[in-house]
Order: C-alpha cells, then structure tokens, then sequence
C-alpha cells in the first residue's frame, strides 16, 4: 500500500497507549479476580454512553474508578493494562432518563486524551458486537461470553466466534484543479457534506475499494491511491482506512439510491459555505475532518457535528 509523504495528523481514537496483555484473557479468573481489587480501574458504560470529566483546557477524560459489586453480574471485557495498572469495561444498560454526567464518543472523542479515547472506543466495539451476537451462527443456540469478553462460545457445540470488524476506505477525491469533491448522502441533514466511503468487498483491496466506491457513487474514476491514515470507528464496528486520490475526470453522476448531491470545492469556496452555513461538515473526532483539514492545508472553523444525519 503505498504512503503518502505526510500522513494524516491527530486522528482522534487511535494512539496506541494500552497494552492488551492477549495473553492474560484466556485465563478464566483474571475477571473475577479484577472485579475484587480496588486497584483495578473500571470504565462503565451505560448503553453507548460513559461519564465524563471535563478540564479547564476543554480536553476530556473518562470517569475510571475501583470496581463494585454489581460490575460482577455485568458483561465485563479485559482492556489490557497502563503503567501496570488493569482496566476493565463493564457494560450496563443505558439509564432510563437522560443522565446529564454521560457523553457519547461521538461528543467527546475529538476532546478525549489518548488513554480515555483507547478505553471508550474498545468497550464500546466490543458491547456493540456482543449486543448483536447473541447466538450461535452454526446451531442457533444462546453464546456465551468467555476469554475476558473477547469472544462468545456456543456451549451447544464447543465452536468460538470472535469480534468481527468491518473495513471501509474514505477518501479525499481532488480533480486536476486541485478541487475537493464532497457529497451529501441520502439521509444526511440537507446542509451535510462530506468525502466519500463505502464498505471494502470481499476478494478486493483497499484501493480497488476506492476507484469502485467513487466510480459507483459518483462515476468518476480514480488513480494515484494514496494511504493517509486509518481509525477505529465503533459505530457499531468499523475500521475506517483513509486514502486520498485523482480525479481522471470532473463530470459526475450520482448513484440515484445512494448520493443526493455531489460537487467540487475550491478551498475558498470551501470556507465560504461552511462560514454561511450552507455547508456541515463532519465533526472533529471523525477521520473525514482530517481528511478535509489535510486538503485544506489547516483547521477549518466549522460548527461541531455530532452526526451528519
């Protein structure tokens, strides 16, 4: 896969800060063993949401604390460990009234430091996988969940099944002019805009995804692929790979079920739709910011998004 000269700055979500410790999971008493030491830290979260600290500086922290009782009647995963100390996720349904102390990772993730963005983002890819496999894919038969949160066991027949992620590319399609192109899909907020995505197929690569993501949704085909940077988007369980690429031509054609409406930007242009509101661009903990930003050649002060739809 080839690399760009500069690769994407900042993308929120993705530092690699905690160390898994994959090795410890299959040991059937690491949870209930941390679930009993005050010195373990647990994150809960309470259907999508966790609760929040906020400092004087606007950046953001999770709400880490030692472990209760009712954590251990809870779906708890292994995080892994920082400077030697285990942190836990355990999974609690979302409260019934509207808790003003909870954020979602869409409001926060763009403001969370590297270890609370590291925790949020794999309990909230993991609860979002147990939620929706709850059986068996063999047999049908209710799974289990087992080596520390980190796959479901059919009990009826012994077989495993584990966290599955799905890979999609964005990408930054610039013409010869060197114009940005943005869309708005069906179900966006009228005003929304953004580079295009789509889902990698099965037997195909990162960059074949992309000329066919863009020929398909706008009909315009692509060369010079070029890898920026990538981040984990629990949404419920996406792994979104960055690219930018060329334009072979300018004319589009949008795919009637997909795309609603589609143009090219200069950079003042740009700048002049979002700063009169015509234009919503996606939110700062999202990729697709960065990848705007990184054509732009800077920040763009834009309005914060939690979701373009």
């Amino acid at each position: 896969m080839p690399r760009a000269e500069r690769t994407l700055p900042s993308i929120a979500l993705g530092a690699a800060v905690l160390d898994r410790r994959a090795e410890l999971r299959s040991d059937p008493t690491l949870l209930p063993r941390l679930l009993t030491d005050p010195a373990t830290r647990v994150l809960r979260l309470y259907g999508d949401a966790v609760a929040v600290h906020e400092v004087d500086d606007g950046a953001v922290t999770v709400t880490v604390d030692p472990p209760e009782a009712a954590d251990a009647d809870r779906l708890a995963v292994y995080l892994g460990e920082r400077d030697g100390v285990a942190h836990v996720g355990v999974v609690y349904d979302a409260p019934g009234e509207p808790d003003p102390g909870l954020r979602t990772l869409r409001q926060v993730g763009a403001h969370l430091d590297d270890l609370g963005a590291a925790l949020f983002t794999t309990t909230l890819a993991l609860a979002n996988w147990h939620r929706t496999h709850p059986f068996c894919p063999r047999c049908g038969h209710p799974t289990e969940p087992a080596t520390s949160g980190w796959i479901r066991r059919c009990p009826a027949e012994g077989s495993e099944h584990y966290p599955r992620t799905d890979v999609a590319v964005i990408m930054s399609v610039v013409d010869d002019a060197d114009r940005l192109l943005l869309a708005s899909g069906k179900g966006f907020r009228s005003t929304a805009m953004s580079v295009l995505a789509g889902f990698v197929e099965p037997g195909e690569t990162l960059a074949s995804a992309v000329a066919r993501e863009v020929a398909e949704e706008v009909g315009v085909e692509v060369d010079d692929v070029t890898y920026l940077g990538d981040q984990p988007w629990p949404f419920p369980s996406s792994l979104m790979v960055g690219f930018t690429a060329r334009a072979r031509g300018t004319a589009l054609t949008l795919q009637d079920d997909e795309i609603a409406a589609a143009r090219w930007f200069t950079r003042d242009e740009l700048r002049t739709a979002v700063a009169d509101g015509s234009v919503l661009v996606p939110g700062r903990v999202s990729i697709a910011r960065r990848l705007l930003e990184h054509w732009l050649g800077g920040p763009l002060d834009a309005p914060e998004v939690v979701s373009m739809r």
